[in-house]
C-alpha cells in the first residue's frame, strides 16, 4: 500500500464536516477523495469547500471505487450497520463514529462480516484520545494510586438536543452516557457486571413525553470488585462540564474541566475564571483529531485499531442493561441481556 490511505468521508453532517476537515487540514497520511450524504447539496458544498474531488448521494458510488482504502461513516445511526456491512464485501477499513447499532444481534452479525474481511475497523469513541484522559490512564497503569476501588464519572452537556433528535437518539444510555460506559471500561480494565440505573425528567417535559430523561445516575460493579459512579445531566448551565475521579488504595487520581483560556483574575471581589467550553466539539477538538490519526497508523501499520468492533459493542450492552435497570427499578447483569441477544440469535 502506499504510504497513504484514500479516504471517503460518508455523511457530511456536524460531526462529517469536523472529521473531513481534520483529514484535509491535520493528517497527511491521508488523501480525501469523496465524500457522500443523502443530501447531494450538503456533499457538494463540503466537497467545493475542502478541494475534495467527488461528492455523490449514493455511498455505494464510493465503495466501488478501486482506489478508495477507507471510509469514514458519521451518517444517521441506523445506517450504521448496513454501511459497514457494506464496506466489509467491498474489502474498505471502517472507522465508524458510535454507536454500531441499537440492536445486539445486528452488531454480533455486522462484526461477523468484518471478522470473516480481514479488515480494519475502529469505533469513533474519542474521549480516549483526549490528552487528560488518556495522562490519568497512564497513571493508574504505572501504579501511581496503588488499586483502584472507586471510579467517578461526570458527563454533562451545556444544552438538549432537538426534541426530533431524543426521539431517534437511542436514549440517554445509548447516546450521551454510553461515552462514558466505554470511559470506565477504558479506565478500570475490568468487566462490567451489574448496572443499575435511576433517571428523571428535569430540564424539559418534552423530553419525558419523547420517551427518554434527561438527569440520570449509574452504578456499576466491576468484576474486580471496583464500583463506579456516572452522573449525566443534559443542561449544565456553566458549559460543557466532564469530570473523572479514580479512587485507590494509594491516592486519587483526577481530571477537571478545560478551560477556553487560563486567565485567572483576583481582585478584592473573587477569584474567577473562565467557563468550560460550550461545545463538545471545542473540548475534544485534539482528541477528534488522534483518533483519526490513529486509524490512519493502523492501517498503514498494519496494527490492530486502538478501540475494536468489540470495544464499540460492549457499552452497548451496557446501555441496554441501564434502560431495563431504570424501566425495572432494580440492579440489572449483563448476562442477562447477553442471555436474551443469544435466545433472539437462536429462535
Amino acid at each position: 500500500m502506499d504510504r497513504y490511505v484514500r479516504l471517503a468521508v460518508i455523511g457530511t453532517g456536524r460531526i462529517g464536516k469536523l472529521h473531513v476537515e481534520n483529514i484535509v487540514c491535520s493528517i497527511p497520511q491521508a488523501k480525501l477523495i469523496g465524500v457522500a450524504d443523502i443530501d447531494h447539496v450538503s456533499a457538494t458544498e463540503v466537497a467545493s469547500r475542502f478541494g475534495i474531488p467527488l461528492a455523490v448521494a449514493d455511498y455505494g458510488e464510493l465503495l466501488n471505487r478501486p482506489e478508495l482504502d477507507a471510509i469514514v461513516i458519521c451518517s444517521a445511526t441506523n445506517t450504521h450497520a448496513q454501511i459497514i456491512q457494506d464496506a466489509s464485501q467491498a474489502g474498505k477499513h471502517i472507522f465508524c463514529e458510535k454507536p454500531i447499532d441499537f440492536d445486539l444481534s445486528r452488531i454480533d452479525q455486522t462484526l461477523a462480516m468484518v471478522a470473516d474481511a480481514g479488515i480494519k475497523l475502529q469505533i469513533g469513541f474519542q474521549r480516549r484520545f483526549d490528552t487528560n484522559f488518556r495522562r490519568l490512564k497512564e497513571s493508574m497503569t504505572a501504579g501511581l494510586i496503588g488499586t483502584p476501588h472507586l471510579l467517578r464519572i461526570t458527563s454533562r452537556d451545556p444544552a438538549p438536543p432537538p426534541i426530533s433528535y431524543i426521539r431517534v437518539s437511542g436514549g440517554i444510555f445509548l447516546d450521551m452516557m454510553i461515552h462514558d460506559f466505554d470511559m470506565a471500561r477504558f479506565l478500570i480494565n475490568s468487566k462490567i457486571e451489574e448496572v443499575y440505573a435511576t433517571g428523571s425528567v428535569m430540564i424539559d417535559p418534552a423530553i419525558g413525553q419523547a420517551g427518554d430523561i434527561d438527569t440520570a445516575l449509574v452504578t456499576l460493579k466491576f468484576a474486580n470488585g471496583v464500583i463506579g459512579t456516572i452522573d449525566n445531566s443534559r443542561q449544565a448551565v456553566y458549559g460543557y462540564d466532564q469530570r473523572v475521579e479514580v479512587f485507590g488504595n494509594q491516592g486519587m487520581l483526577q481530571v477537571g474541566n478545560c478551560q477556553t483560556d487560563t486567565v485567572i483574575v483576583s481582585n478584592d471581589n473573587a477569584i474567577q475564571r473562565t467557563l468550560p467550553p460550550f461545545f463538545f466539539l471545542e473540548r475534544y477538538q485534539q482528541a477528534y483529531q488522534s483518533e483519526l490519526q490513529a486509524f490512519i497508523d493502523a492501517i498503514l501499520e498494519d496494527t490492530s485499531p486502538r478501540v475494536t468492533g468489540e470495544d464499540g459493542r460492549v457499552p452497548v450492552v451496557i446501555g441496554l442493561t441501564a434502560q431495563r435497570s431504570l424501566a425495572e427499578n432494580r440492579p440489572v447483569r449483563l448476562d442477562e441481556i447477553e442471555t436474551d441477544a443469544f435466545k433472539e440469535i437462536n429462535k
